[in-house]
């Protein structure tokens, strides 16, 4: 146990700093001592702390009703469904709580899918996942994770999956066989440090789901909404999956938001009964959800996050090879890889902190920039300044 939260269980390793509240870009300690959020909640906050709009769409819906179950109609789903769908260019929205429930909400379609649509035998379908993936943490989705900390120790392990390397579209091609239901992928993976894949990757994973009559799921949990400077990674390649997998950043920062997005031909294999959730799309949730999805239909915060991270880009460039070895961005997300001889992700994090910079490692010896797109040119000028000092000694 420790001294700071002494019945919470350690299930994580927070840094030594403790908010109390928070407004844009900005948290505050309870002490009164300011920090720079460039974390943004893994791009759940996407739209910074207490964005006005999302916080008056919450506290609109507060007054009226929060939770019907499934077992009733409100009067918010369908209007936050009908434009979400919109946004993603597909007919039908299932509506869920967090990311991971929107992944094992994506396995259970696809697998359904293989076996009523496509004619895969019974309890024989498979799913084609990509190495370095992060998908949440239940039980079936760490059987197919190679991160030790998430699966180790977890098992018996569900079946079904095949991993294959990220960003080799030949090793995807030839793990699909006539039991594939899916090939299950981040367009860039976010934990394992903002992985970008060559150029073409994804393009040429539609290319082959679409020959191989295999349905092309993209977790866009991290990556998606505005983050990367388009309203899905996938576009970066002009590319439209079968299935979208959403969260984060869909429940503005408020309340647990996800959903699975697809064509009627894809989620309609799910009938009553066969799988839901008693606060999936329950009134509060679609009412600030709604309104994200209204905020991302402007294209404002796409083109910000476009301009903000060619601005990141060139603050970070000259720190290659001062205390940084490699550098990765795609809109206003960045993965940094620290030099070993500076120490640890996390000490890079620590030491940060202390100098009013709010970041988080990953895998040891990398770091993650995902501020909110609210966040001001300046505000990244300050913050890569302080990265800048700490990288130095």
């Amino acid at each position: 146990m420790t001294a700071a939260e002494p019945h919470v269980a350690r299930n994580y390793a927070p840094l030594a700093v403790t908010i109390a509240s928070g407004e844009g870009a900005w948290v505050t300690d309870p002490d009164g001592r300011r920090y720079l959020d460039m974390l943004a909640g893994y791009s759940a906050l996407n739209f910074g702390h207490r964005n006005p709009t999302l916080v008056r769409a919450a506290t609109e819906q507060l007054g009226r009703a929060t939770l019907t179950s499934r077992a009733f109609r409100s009067d918010q789903l369908e209007p936050f469904a009908a434009a979400l769908a919109a946004l993603c260019d597909k007919d039908l929205v299932l509506p869920m709580n967090t990311g991971a429930e929107a992944v094992e909400t994506g396995i259970k379609v696809a697998r359904a899918w293989g076996y009523r649509v496509k004619g895969i035998p019974a309890d024989r379908a498979k799913i084609v996942v990509a190495a370095g993936n992060f998908h949440g943490r239940t039980t079936t989705i760490v059987s197919f994770s190679d991160d030790p900390d998430a699966r180790d120790g977890f098992g018996p392990f569900t079946p079904g999956f095949v991993t294959v390397p990220f960003g080799d579209a030949d090793a995807l091609a030839a793990a699909i066989d006539d039991d594939t239901a899916a090939v299950l992928i981040e367009p860039i993976q976010g934990e394992a440090g903002v992985v970008i894949p060559p150029e073409g990757y994804l393009a040429r994973v539609r290319e082959i789901t679409a020959e191989r009559r295999v349905l092309f799921i993209a977790d866009e949990i991290q990556s998606g909404l505005g983050r990367v400077g388009e309203t899905f990674a996938c576009a970066r390649e002009r590319v439209v999956p079968d299935v979208y997998l959403l969260g984060k950043a869909l429940g503005g920062g408020i309340v647990p938001v996800s959903a699975v997005v697809g064509d009627e031909d894809v989620l309609g294999v799910i009938g009553p009964g066969q799988h839901g959730s008693t606060f999936g799309g329950n009134p509060l949730a679609a009412a600030v959800g709604h309104a994200v999805v209204n905020m991302l239909a402007t294209g404002e915060w796409q083109e910000r996050a476009r301009l903000l991270g060619a601005h990141l880009e060139k603050l970070l460039e000259p720190l290659v090879g001062h205390g940084i070895t490699g550098v990765r961005i795609a809109g206003l997300w960045a993965g940094i890889d620290v030099d070993p001889s500076v120490g640890t992700g996390r000490e890079v994090c620590e030491r940060l902190l202390a100098r009013g910079v709010l970041v988080k490692d990953t895998h040891g010896q990398t770091i993650r920039l995902a501020p909110p797109l609210t966040i001001r040119a300046t505000e990244l000028d300050w913050a890569v300044e302080q990265l800048s000092v700490v990288l130095r000694g």
